[in-house]
């Protein structure tokens, strides 16, 4: 599920970079959550890619 939601984020923030400018700041901020996230389960030892 985390793979998924990465992805779709990292599509929209191409497309957030490429074209849309009044939402880029939005992707970006998911972006970063989502990095938050994943490197979080990481330090807790559970399995990011599950």
């Amino acid at each position: 599920m985390l793979v998924t939601i990465a992805v779709i984020l990292l599509i929209a923030w191409l497309l957030g970079i490429v074209g849309v400018y009044s939402i880029g700041w939005l992707v970006h901020l998911l972006l970063v959550i989502a990095i938050i996230m994943f490197l979080i389960r990481i330090i807790r030892g559970e399995n990011p890619i599950k």
